[in-house]
């Protein structure tokens, strides 16, 4: 157990990251460049629909847009402010393509959609959401997945959630009403961990996530987007409660299905005691839940279509806006350019 707590403080470690990033800006872009048309064309070995279907999820440019003068080149987008890991994240596939392609680029937690084509890490459900095209950001945080040592018959029968609630410069009113609804209820064991903002009353340490995963439902509230536990908790024997995600990102959680990957509860969370007490009672029916969210996350572990498909994504964003020369267009079989 404390093997698997070490592990996984080096998987949160940022000191890696950054210097493995560090490392590759030393590389010249051109070499990468060189090597893009052979992977592009390495789709054709792959799925097809479902690679199509996961493209244009993330990018639904269609036809022709501008990226008028907000635009920066890629050999500029060091000048975008915004979180490093951001940068790095985006920069790790922008340098495939030519240095004066353009683009527009948002590099902090996003809950809009802009009024040009942007590359962004997440994006609203709900509504026209084009011009909010999807890369997968802050991902060293975001996608972190986990080896559950615990079966779901092994872990308490109640609901585990910290975390910040309320913070300065962070105002989150529905986690303040989630905690005003439930602290202390005897089917929860809630705590906040930022001591300023919030309630005092809640305060409670941090704990790991090899002990969030003594409990069988784990709560997975969005923050200032996404929840940034809902990767995990999925790739685990727990289950996640939540509401319907009203942001999504490269998880794609506006995919999910309400009580098949997760269970839901509603928006008010009037119904969370009903929902617990349900799956305390049918045990099987939350392992199933959890069966579906194992297999909802295996699509992810592949770097090799990951990569592929941040390549394709970007490949789309640069010719929807209009931007590739006939010469540079890669055509596969995948979609038609």
């Amino acid at each position: 157990m404390i093997l698997k707590k070490f592990l996984l403080t080096i998987k949160k470690n940022k000191l890696p990251y950054y210097t493995v990033n560090y490392v590759r800006k030393l590389i010249p872009n051109i070499l990468y460049q060189k090597s893009l048309r052979k992977k592009i064309l390495s789709s054709d070995e792959y799925d097809t629909d479902y690679l199509t279907s996961r493209l244009n999820y993330y990018n639904k440019l269609s036809g022709q847009k501008e990226v008028r003068e907000s635009a920066v080149s890629l050999d500029e987008m060091n000048k975008v402010k915004g979180h490093s890991s951001y940068y790095f994240d985006a920069y790790q596939y922008t340098r495939y393509f030519r240095n004066s392609l353009k683009a527009n680029f948002i590099f902090t937690d996003v809950i809009h959609v802009p009024d040009v084509p942007t590359l962004q890490k997440s994006r609203p459900v709900a509504g026209n959401n084009e011009n909010a095209v999807v890369l997968k950001m802050d991902k060293r945080r975001h996608f972190l997945f986990v080896k559950d040592p615990y079966s779901f018959s092994e872990k308490k029968d109640m609901l585990i959630g910290r975390g910040s609630v309320n913070a300065p410069n962070s105002p989150q009113p529905h986690r303040m009403r989630f905690m005003e609804m439930y602290f202390g209820h005897p089917l929860c064991d809630l705590g906040q961990v930022n001591k300023a903002g919030g309630n005092p009353q809640w305060l409670r340490p941090k704990i790991s996530i090899i002990d969030h995963l003594k409990f069988k439902f784990i709560l997975s509230l969005e923050g200032n987007d996404v929840a940034t536990n809902l990767k995990w908790i999925m790739s685990s024997n727990s289950v996640a409660v939540m509401p319907e995600p009203k942001y999504e990102t490269w998880f794609m959680e506006g995919t999910l299905i309400p009580d098949f990957h997760f269970i839901r509860i509603k928006e008010d969370y009037s119904d969370l005691e009903e929902r617990l007490r349900y799956y305390i009672d049918h045990p099987a029916e939350a392992q199933k839940i959890t069966a579906n969210a194992n297999a909802y996350v295996r699509q992810f572990w592949d770097d090799k279509v990951e990569d592929l498909l941040s390549i394709l994504v970007l490949q789309k964003y640069f010719e929807s806006t209009g931007q590739l020369e006939d010469r540079e267009l890669i055509k596969t079989k995948l979609y038609a350019i």
